[in-house]
């Protein structure tokens, strides 16, 4: 192909890309593929066009290709290490950062990303430069509008430091025109950018006190209404949560200590098993179950930080030995099943869960999501209602087991709950629906806020 089919071609994708016309964007990347399979600039908008609509497995071989071919590239480089931060693998990540740092000493996002993952790894002092580096000046980020009609801004608080609300599949490009902006950095003075709504996507309390204290002050700056209150997001940290939940009818929540590591040894209300985690980290990062107190300093010094949280341990497992962990989102007041995962091992998480490869949970869950209160009954569900209303955040999730007398055994309630869209194998159909009907609920309640 002459390289001036493939300029062709290219203008034709991204022309096609910017008026969201993606599968045709997509035929046109694919075509320069075919002919040329290390074409970087087809490689990495291939994979930002699958990352942008929750096709993640195919954006990582996108950017890893990418990667491989243009080593010296920073850009592709940024694009794999925030696929993998985004999967939790911070030394991967990491790696990916520095390398495109190699490339280009002052490229922004990539200082950011860093300082992002060395703070998750624990070394918050080579952090500090890369906040600064990577934010300064840059707290405001705008992103492209890609449809016809009249767009409806939106402002969309976040942190730097992470712990928000995954918004991508919920802030539709070709409705919503989005101006990001990070508040532990942000401007007082410069006015805000249009905006019909504020989203305030800073989710995990635990981590992001400072960034919901800014917040705070740039909501009192507009009369725009605003989703997820700061304020009633700073409520659900986990220990201040599951104190506050444990009160409600039906609703079991872990004893969740604050505890220096210095205090750990000679803490006289531990039970054992415990759970021990650093607090501010997801997916299952920095949890440790302790067995015996004999156990507990290892586990401990094993965990980054001062202060842990010392978790009663729960256990979900039903008849059949198997740990299982639920999710239901609610938003706007409305319970949404999202997900059942089953596991041999207590930590239960759905990408780590053997869903799979295994038949017969795959009809569980669909039974789950197909009638949530035949599959975990009236009691669990009109308890989940009320851990809802106790909260009262527009958007959140809940993590739970359950008790043998159909109680809600409470893991964690928060924000900070991702809808992905499931993997293309068709094993996945049952969950399509379910997952869609979450997602355009989020969509209307920010429709609706913008509307107002």
């Amino acid at each position: 192909m002459s390289d001036e089919a493939v300029a062709s071609l290219l203008a034709r994708a991204r022309g096609s890309a910017a008026t969201a016309q993606d599968d045709a964007a997509k035929a046109a990347y694919i075509e320069i593929l075919r002919r040329d399979p290390t074409h970087f600039a087809a490689l990495n908008e291939l994979g930002n066009l699958a990352y942008a609509s929750g096709h993640r497995s195919a954006a990582r071989t996108a950017y890893e290709q990418a990667v491989r071919w243009h080593p010296q590239n920073p850009a592709g480089r940024v694009n794999l290490g925030n696929l993998l931060a985004e999967d939790g693998d911070a030394v991967g990540a990491r790696a990916q950062y520095e390398a495109a740092l190699i490339a280009d000493a002052d490229l922004a996002e990539a200082h950011q990303g860093l300082a992002r993952v060395l703070t998750e790894l624990g070394e918050a002092d080579a952090a500090a430069p890369h906040w600064q580096q990577g934010f300064a000046g840059r707290a405001l980020v705008t992103a492209r509008y890609r449809g016809t009609a009249p767009a409806l801004p939106v402002l969309l608080l976040v942190s730097a430091r992470g712990g928000n609300i995954p918004t991508q599949q919920i802030l539709d490009d070709r409705v919503f025109a989005v101006s990001a902006l990070y508040a532990e950095f942000c401007d007082p003075v410069p006015p805000l950018p249009e905006h019909a709504a504020v989203f305030n996507a800073i989710g995990d309390a635990d981590l992001c006190g400072e960034a919901l204290t800014c917040a705070e002050k740039i909501i009192a700056r507009t009369k725009a209404p605003a989703i997820n209150p700061p304020a009633l997001v700073r409520a659900t940290g986990r220990a201040a949560n599951a104190a506050r939940l444990a009160y409600l009818p039906d609703v079991i929540a872990p004893a969740i200590h604050t505890l220096a590591k210095s205090a750990l040894a000679t803490a006289e209300d531990l039970v054992f098993p415990l759970l021990l985690r650093a607090p501010g980290y997801h997916t299952g990062r920095h949890f440790q179950r302790v067995e015996r107190r004999e156990e507990l300093a290892a586990a401990a010094a094993a965990l980054p930080g001062e202060v842990l949280l010392a978790i009663d341990y729960l256990d979900a497992r039903g008849p059949d030995g198997l740990a299982r962990k639920y999710r239901v989102m609610i938003i706007d007041g409305a319970l949404y099943p999202l997900h059942l995962a089953i596991s041999q091992d207590w930590k239960v998480h759905y990408f780590t869960a053997d869903m799979a490869a295994n038949t017969a949970h795959r009809r569980e869950e669909k039974r789950f999501l197909d009638d949530m209160e035949a599959a975990i009954g009236m009691r669990a569900k009109a308890a989940l209602a009320r851990i809802g209303q106790a909260m009262g955040l527009d958007y959140a999730g809940v993590d739970f087991g359950l008790g043998v007398d159909g109680a809600v055994l409470l893991f964690e309630a928060n924000a900070t709950m991702v809808i992905n869209p499931p993997d293309p194998d068709p094993i996945w159909d049952y969950r399509r629906a379910p997952i869609l009907r979450a997602l355009d609920a989020a969509k209307r309640l920010v429709l609706a806020r913008a509307r107002l």
